[in-house]
């Protein structure tokens, strides 16, 4: 197994290991998941770098490494609904949207057609890891002492940690919607010459 490959691996080691600190109680939980979502994040940015530069592209990655991308961040926004830091229909929103575009996908591979990832799309995914960072932010924050007031600083009432949070949140939601509907509507003539 190549490293790329090994890195994605780790990427869903990684989120299931994410999951059980988030829900399994003790110090800093929170800070330490914030840790191994980063950490898993950075896989992500590196699987592929490493296997275009390594030219060590396999179909094991071309299979495992969106679906990792996919597991890590639907996990964290199942378990926001858990913890109650997001609300359950932007949450759908965001699950939906990736599995309609994932069975999209699944549709055109069996007609022997590639749909390339388009730049919303990648949007849509610095947005939505900039969510959970920031969902994961600003509930440990607290935890970390005098590091820990500087993200206490409150604007109307809320820390502005928190705004951040509910800003990003909003913004993944938009933007995950928006650009699977785009991208469902590009790409019409894949399912509707199926019905």
């Amino acid at each position: 197994m190549n490293l790329p490959n090994k890195l994605t691996i780790s990427r869903i080691m990684m989120t299931v290991l994410f999951l059980i600190v988030l829900f399994v109680e003790f110090s800093f939980r929170y800070t330490v998941a914030l840790v191994l979502f980063v950490a898993a994040s950075i896989t992500d940015i590196l699987d592929g770098t490493i296997a275009r530069k390594r030219g060590l592209i396999t179909d094991f990655g071309k299979l495992m490494d969106p679906l990792a991308d996919k597991m890590l961040i639907c996990s964290a926004f199942i378990a926001f609904i858990e913890l109650e830091w997001m609300p359950a229909w932007m949450v759908i929103v965001i699950v939906a949207r990736e599995l309609a575009i994932t069975g999209l996908r699944l549709l055109a591979a069996s007609k022997n057609i590639v749909l390339a990832a388009e730049k919303q799309g990648k949007n849509k995914t610095i947005t939505q890891v900039v969510a959970i960072i920031a969902l994961l932010v600003t509930n440990s924050y607290g935890d970390w002492g005098f590091v820990g007031q500087l993200f206490a600083f409150e604007i109307a009432g809320h820390a502005w940690a928190w705004w951040v949070a509910e800003i990003s949140k909003w913004a993944a939601v938009t933007l995950t919607a928006t650009s699977g509907i785009y991208y469902l509507w590009k790409n019409r003539e894949v399912f509707l010459n199926d019905c």
